[in-house]
């Protein structure tokens, strides 16, 4: 029985670091779903796997290195 498809009617181009792309590219070959729909799963179920504390010093840390982006955001 075939699933019921998740229509994303959000459609945008991000950049990705090299690291960032290879591992989107391992858990494509892993679970078949493509990137955006990954993306969608890690995004949408992040509090599901991710430690509050560790989510924010990774974020804390990446901004400590690199700033903030300046400016305002699209979205």
């Amino acid at each position: 029985m075939a699933g019921k498809r998740l229509p994303l009617p959000v459609k945008s181009r991000m950049n990705l670091t090299e690291a960032a792309y290879d591992r989107l590219r391992d858990l494509n070959e892993r679970y078949k779903l493509g990137n955006n729909y990954l993306l969608v799963v890690l995004l949408e179920r992040l509090d599901e796997f991710a430690d509050e504390d560790k989510l924010d010093e990774a974020f804390q840390g990446f901004i400590a290195e690199y700033g903030a982006p300046t400016g305002t955001m699209k979205t």
